[in-house]
């Protein structure tokens, strides 16, 4: 895990990056730039050379001069038409010319961007064509599990479960909005990924974590922005709604949604638009809504921390997940579920679980549900010890006393250690931690790089 815990909107890092630039100096730029932030960056001075490269492995972003030696980097990418190894493509010149540029947004170029450029301009551009690659290869993925049926079917044949899904198959043909409720780990995402697929919508699934974004970058996130909407906002960018036109946005944690925010979102669901951050014009929208929580909206609106408009708007047709802890029957059918999964993703051998073992995952309590069991089960088979070797309680040392901690530790290693226990009994959600702790997220994430920046390779 990444200690890291940034609301800066955080990209794949396994992407592949070929430059092709007849300057030396350009191409050092940019590939010492890159290579920051991305796995493979190659560069090449000629098309020959890019050809060369390419022939060895598939690259997801291509950055091209126009202008090459050998040949037009514009008719090169014109002459690949290679569906099953599509790359997107970022042409840059240094020739002012409205045609080349016409031409190549028509070659169909991501971008087109003039040298000399400041490296802001080329790194925003960069990002949005990992961003959209990301959204495509997820909804390719959704697609081919649903195909398959491998990884998209709810686990569970409790009668809580069953009654659940047949909600599901009944709610997702329509384009009704969906309020998914249950405690963390329960699969709500799940839920919301089977009803798109059941739904029959062609866009694509967009999940965003409304408690992960911080919320002055909430709104450019979900309805994007235009050139000089703001500081740092060098050019126009889509939202997430208009990344998931025609398909579906789950919007998860939506009881950690910014006040401000609950109004826009308001407004969107009654006019079927949204507005850019800095744009007069509103744009029309058809995307379905899907929202969860782990808290009880109802309790959020009493409590004057959730809008009742809208909540009464996101609750339109609802579906509660029902805790682990109350199916136990479920617990079998899920540990071999597991257990077949992991072992083939870990490269392992299945592990045979005993009468005694089943026994005890049912009777455990499941604070973390789903992903709790999930992560025990991915533990048992690592470190090959069975699930109740985790739930012994540790024998008292003569270096502890009644606090739980060693008496020789300092002030700051005790908080530590406190918050982190915090943290873990939220199950990594650090938004729910600092509510239980008493402080802001922002002093949270705060006192995380104050104390993981020197130690990287800690997790949290």
């Amino acid at each position: 895990m990444n200690t890291n815990d940034s609301n800066e909107k955080s990209l794949p890092t396994a992407v592949s990056v070929l430059i092709v630039d007849d300057e030396p100096g350009m191409r050092s730029f940019l590939k010492k730039a890159l290579s920051k932030k991305f796995a493979l960056v190659e560069t090449a001075s000629t098309i020959g050379e890019a050809e060369k490269l390419r022939s060895r492995g598939h690259f997801d972003l291509l950055i091209v001069d126009i202008r090459l030696p050998d040949r037009s980097g514009i008719d090169w990418h014109e002459a690949l038409n290679e569906p099953d190894r599509q790359s997107d493509i970022i042409f840059m010149t240094g020739y002012a010319d409205m045609d080349v540029a016409i031409k190549a947004l028509r070659a169909g170029a991501s971008d087109f961007i003039m040298k000399p450029f400041h490296l802001e301009q080329m790194m925003t551009s960069v990002d949005r064509c990992i961003e959209r690659r990301l959204l495509k290869r997820e909804n390719f993925m959704l697609r081919r599990e649903l195909s398959t049926g491998h990884s998209t079917t709810m686990i569970g044949n409790s009668d809580a479960m069953m009654e659940v899904k047949q909600v599901i198959e009944r709610v997702a043909p329509t384009n009704a909005v969906v309020l998914i409720e249950g405690e963390s780990g329960t699969g709500k995402e799940l839920v919301a990924r089977q009803l798109h697929q059941l739904s029959g919508r062609t866009g694509a699934f967009v999940p965003v974590n409304c408690g992960a974004i911080a919320p002055e970058l909430l709104s450019s996130e979900l309805f994007g922005h235009t050139a000089g909407a703001f500081t740092g906002a060098k050019g126009a960018r889509e939202g997430l709604f208009s990344f998931a036109s025609g398909g579906t946005i789950f919007l998860d944690e939506i009881g950690e949604m910014p006040m401000k925010m609950q109004t826009a979102l308001l407004r969107v669901l009654e006019q079927k638009s949204i507005r850019p951050v800095g744009s007069e014009k509103e744009v029309a929208i058809d995307v379905r809504v899907v929202a969860a929580t782990n808290r009880l909206l109802s309790e959020e609106v009493a409590a004057g921390n959730f809008r009742s408009d809208l909540y009464y708007r996101l609750n339109v047709l609802n579906i509660l997940i029902p805790p682990l802890r109350t199916r136990p029957e479920d617990v079998i059918e899920l540990t071999h579920h597991f257990t077949w999964q992991l072992a083939r993703e870990l490269g392992v051998k299945e592990v045979i679980w005993s009468h005694e073992d089943i026994q005890v995952l049912q009777q455990h309590e499941w604070p973390g549900n789903i992903r709790e069991l999930r992560n025990m089960i991915e533990r048992c088979i690592l470190l090959g010890k069975p699930p109740a070797e985790y739930w012994k309680k540790a024998p008292e040392t003569e270096a502890m006393t009644q606090v739980g901690y060693p008496l020789s530790w300092p002030l700051k290693e005790v908080e530590k250690q406190h918050v982190m226990s915090v943290v873990d009994a939220n199950n990594g959600n650090k938004s729910a931690a600092a509510r239980d702790l008493g402080v802001s997220r922002k002093t949270l994430d705060r006192k995380y790089k104050e104390w993981f920046d020197a130690e990287p390779d800690k997790e949290a």
